[in-house]
């Protein structure tokens, strides 16, 4: 039997689920974020098909998908503690499919790896299973590596079942764009139409040593390999260790002062690194996120010179951090992450350079 890697993928996750508890808002516009007040600073974490179809999506502020949103819509607040639930019947469901092996992605994703003559057939009964333990639906994409059956999935959408594979592979993406592709974004598709790339099939055939040069060597490689939808096979149910956490706060008003800026510094940076030390990590390097009003983002960060096992430490270099922020712009979100030492067992499994774990 042959060897798959199948991609679950929740179809509108968290607004189903809320649909779930509140079945009128069935075939409504449902846009689900923050405190689940439009007028406030927050941003979209899901929206309903029947929302997308006015150009609301995640990320989205939600003062913009006020605007966009119809009478009807309905604005409701993010329940982490009833996602959680719904999400662990979901993998408890697929983890009881014969032969299946489980790699937890989020909340409302996850790698199936089975071996079997028909992997259309453990699609449908994954989806059958997920369907019989929660009343959710998802779709699923099937590949013969993690990259394919990622991007199998947003074929499948909603419902349905795709397979994407080295045999079909320039037949459905050959002529597509790069922003296609998992783990390509914006920036890397202007800089690969830089070099003449715009398609995938032209990624596939540019010279490698060209995005070495662009790109480095690791991300280079890499970018060249996806456009033959090359990627990691091996489906790994070994739960996931954190290599950072991180704390971020929109502020309803903006900061205007170095002094506030300081105590949201050190207020995020402290709880920051309480999550490291409850792994009992040091950190070894701290980064600073901030929004300038009213939206330009920037991150950056620096390595310790040792890893650091006190709370002031990382606070003080969080300080540092935001003493080179711009004190005549206003502050709307500020975030610090905490990245920390590597777990006792290493990771041995193959990952991408982006994005994690995939």
């Amino acid at each position: 039997m042959a060897e798959w890697v199948l991609h679950v993928d929740m179809d509108q996750f968290i607004a189903a689920v809320e649909v779930l508890r509140r079945p009128e808002l069935a075939g409504r516009p449902v846009i689900v974020g923050g405190r689940g007040d439009p007028t406030e600073r927050a941003v979209v974490s899901t929206a309903s098909y029947e929302a997308r179809a006015y150009g609301i999506g995640s990320g989205m502020p939600l003062k913009i998908a006020a605007r966009k949103a119809p009478e009807d819509a309905v604005f409701l607040p993010v329940d982490h503690e009833e996602y959680e639930r719904a999400s662990d019947a979901v993998m408890s469901a697929l983890r009881e499919l014969p032969g299946v092996v489980v790699e937890v992605l989020g909340w409302d994703e996850c790698f199936l790896g089975v071996s079997a003559d028909d992997p259309e057939g453990v699609a449908r009964a994954a989806q059958a299973a997920v369907r019989e333990a929660t009343a959710l639906h998802c779709s699923v994409g099937i590949g013969d590596n993690k990259v394919r059956a990622k991007i199998a999935t947003e074929f499948g959408k909603p419902r349905g079942v795709f397979r994407l594979t080295s045999d079909n592979w320039f037949e459905v993406m050959g002529e597509r764009g790069t922003r296609e592709l998992w783990g390509i974004g914006p920036k890397v598709q202007k800089r690969l139409a830089g070099h003449g790339i715009t398609t995938v099939r032209e990624l596939a055939d540019a010279d490698e040593q060209e995005l070495i040069a662009e790109f480095g060597p690791r991300m280079g490689v890499w970018y060249h390999g996806l456009g033959s939808g090359l990627g990691p096979t091996a489906v790994d149910d070994t739960p996931w260790v954190a290599r950072s956490h991180s704390r971020e706060t929109t502020y309803q008003q903006n900061l205007t002062t170095p002094e506030q800026v300081e105590a949201a510094l050190r207020e995020l940076a402290g709880q920051a690194f309480d999550d490291c030390a409850k792994e009992g990590r040091a950190v070894v390097r701290v980064h600073l996120k901030v929004r300038y009003a009213p939206f330009d983002t920037k991150t950056f960060g620096h390595k310790l010179p040792a890893p650091a096992t006190r709370r002031d430490e990382v606070v003080a270099e969080a300080l540092r951090l935001g003493a080179t922020l711009d004190p005549a712009r206003e502050v709307r979100l500020l975030g610090v992450r905490a990245e920390m030492t590597p777990p006792d067992t290493p990771d041995t499994v193959e990952r991408t350079p982006v994005r994690g774990r995939l």
